[in-house]
């Protein structure tokens, strides 16, 4: 029963339409009848009858005939393109014109005598459909807003929002025709845009001065709920590679603290895209300069657009460089993307510090010393040069000075004894002398031959006198040496350096070479002289290292070398020699002893009357002689202050 009632009410509907559109089609007609009726008072060729027989002729030539035989002006429409099949006999040319206008739904117009056809168009197309109502509402008390959009104009949902909140929402031109259906009840004004914009998958911006702008999503962009549970916008990247090269992967950009943080998930994509893609997302100004090739697998979390370019051009050929805002992309080697920096150091030596940099950081860089300043100069690639920057910073520590105090006492013990009776003649000998500790006195003439008178009267025998200005010297001494200190005065040394302290004396001896050139009539012999040089030093050296607790490791090394005679024939003077070499730690400002270096030295000398010297017993009274014996035995006192 009800579907015979539904098909009922259809087409009655159907034919109340028929009936109304027949109705505004008779008025029309009637009209155009009326308007004829009236011209033809002026025109009487509207009124004479005519005989037509036309078969398949277009509307144009139709007209103009009829305007030819009954002398009408008309003009008719070019849009009019259907060809007519008529045959009349007696009709008036107005109720022809009355008939093509109901049989081809044409419109006639009449501007004085000429009659103008046209095509007919239904002036009630052009008129605009009623406003719909949109659905928004909006609670001021709360900052609360509904919506109940269903295929709705955002132009027209933008305009109603700013009437009834008194909000600026702004909608772009590429906008303006799209539809958008959202079912929100009483929420938060700017969530329920926020969640608008998720569902018709566009994306609002609420701007510093309080503008709701909504926009279109660009390339590769999508709208999703990010880890903190709320709706953003993320740009996704898929690997442009074969199929199965690599998976899904995405570059993702928020804004933490004001700072864009990039997150990227990468396998095996190019760098290239990787470089368009974050500089697109992060709003930098980039120029490529070459062909970037290589790809990545690279995942990261929330790192800066530096960061990110640095990981992608590690280890590869190509560098970027930041220059007024532009990055600039390429080859390390080409010009513009090279950069120099100035490296001071300010605690270490740049001759220490370039030794250490390693061999691989060096290639594609030029370093050069800046001796007066202490200064490296860089020149390359910016990301090797912030790298043998960050390295070289590592190195620029204080260097410590170690303040070495050496003190060296020799212990000598020796004893020499020189003993003999030496006489002669001289004006200016000294009389006396000394007879205790030892006996060195002087006799002069008349102490000799008052000796000489007593020998006579104790054995009857005359031994004359001496000359005048004659004396006898006697000898008999004993001598003993103890100790002898010598200093050595204050070294100061770099960590790890060494301090060499040397003092000494320098001989010369003669050498003396015979070359003998032969010849046929005798042999001839040519000198030839030569001074060799002989050096005792007293050499001491000593490096210290510091270690992180404030202890010395102390490395020393010494070398004693003393001329023990001076020989008067020309000879090499013979040398007592003692050295060692140690290594040990000590705590600051501790001092140590090191002993032990212990030489014998010994020295047998005499002079006297040509054979009689040599005799026993008479050799005492026909010579003087000397001997010595001695052993030193040398101790060192050392002590490290370390100098901050």
């Amino acid at each position: 029963m009800f579907k015979k009632f539904t098909c009922i009410l259809f087409c009655w509907c159907l034919c109340a339409g028929s009936l109304r559109v027949f109705a505004q089609q008779q008025d029309r007609i009637q009209v155009i009848r009326q308007k004829l009726d009236e011209l033809s008072a002026d025109v009487p060729g509207l009124n004479q009858k005519v005989q037509l027989l036309v078969t398949g002729v277009s509307v144009h030539e139709y007209l103009n005939a009829i305007a030819r035989s009954n002398g009408l002006s008309i003009s008719s429409d070019q849009g009019m393109n259907f060809t007519i099949s008529d045959t009349f006999s007696g009709v008036t040319a107005a109720n022809i014109l009355v008939l093509l206008a109901q049989k081809y739904n044409l419109d006639i117009t009449t501007v004085g005598s000429i009659i103008s056809i046209t095509p007919y168009r239904d002036p009630n197309q052009f008129l605009k459909p009623p406003p719909k109502e949109i659905g928004v509402k909006y609670n001021a008390a709360g900052n609360k807003l509904s919506l109940s959009l269903n295929n709705d104009s955002l132009a027209a949902v933008a305009r109603k929002i700013t009437q009834v909140s008194g909000k600026n929402v702004v909608i772009p031109g590429t906008l303006q025709n799209k539809m958008v259906t959202a079912f929100i009840a009483d929420a938060v004004f700017d969530a329920a845009l926020n969640k608008l914009a998720y569902v018709n998958e566009i994306k609002m911006v609420h701007t510093a001065d309080d503008f709701y702008l909504f926009q279109p999503l660009d390339e590769n962009e999508e709208v999703y709920v990010n880890g903190d549970k709320n709706t953003s916008v993320r740009k996704t990247f898929r690997n442009p590679g074969p199929q199965g090269a690599g998976g899904a992967n995405g570059l993702f950009v928020r804004v933490v603290n004001g700072q864009k943080l990039i997150s990227v998930d990468a396998v095996n994509s190019p760098i290239i895209d990787l470089v368009k893609q974050a500089s697109q997302e992060t709003g930098k100004n980039y120029s490529i300069y070459s062909d970037i090739k290589g790809t990545i697998t690279l995942h990261v979390n929330d790192v800066s657009y530096d960061a990110l370019m640095s990981l992608l051009f590690k280890s590869t050929e190509y560098t970027f460089h930041a220059e007024n805002g532009i990055y600039v992309i390429g080859d390390r080697k080409l010009e513009g993307l090279r950069t120099f920096r100035a490296i001071h150091l300010q605690n270490r030596s740049i001759d220490t510090v370039l030794t250490m940099i390693p061999v691989d950081w060096k290639r594609g860089i030029e370093i050069k010393e800046f001796r007066e300043q202490n200064t490296l100069l860089l020149s390359g690639s910016g990301a090797q040069i912030d790298e043998v920057e960050g390295f070289v910073k590592q190195l620029d520590v204080l260097v410590p000075v170690v303040l070495i105090e050496v003190t060296m006492i020799d212990v000598h013990k020796s004893r020499t004894i020189s003993t003999g009776i030496s006489a002669g003649v001289s004006d200016s000998a000294k009389m006396g002398g000394t007879i205790l500790p030892g006996i060195d006195y002087t006799f002069g003439t008349k102490g000799v031959n008052d000796f000489l008178n007593s020998v006579g009267k104790l054995t009857s025998l005359n031994l004359g006198h001496v000359v005048p200005n004659f004396y006898v010297r006697l000898q008999a001494l004993e001598a003993n040496n103890n100790i002898d200190v010598r200093s050595v005065p204050k070294l100061t040394a770099l960590n790890g350096h060494s301090a060499t302290l040397s003092i000494g004396s320098k001989r010369y001896y003669k050498n003396t070479t015979q070359n003998v050139i032969p010849s046929i009539q005798s042999a001839q012999s040519i000198f030839t002289n030569v001074y060799q040089e002989v050096n005792a030093d007293l050499s001491i050296a000593i490096k210290p290292v510091v270690s992180g607790d404030d202890q010395v490791t102390l490395g020393i090394k010494v070398n004693i070398s003393d001329f023990t005679a001076i020989p008067t024939d020309g000879s090499p003077p013979p040398q007592a020699i003692s050295k060692f070499e140690t290594s040990l730690r000590v705590h600051n400002e501790d001092t140590i002893v090191l002993g032990g270096l212990e030489r014998t030295e010994s020295d047998d000398s005499g002079s006297g009357v040509p054979i009689l010297s040599r005799i026993p017993i008479l050799k005492w009274i026909f010579s003087s002689r000397s001997k010595t014996n001695s052993k030193v035995v040398t101790v060192l006192f050392i002590k490290s202050t370390i100098i901050r």
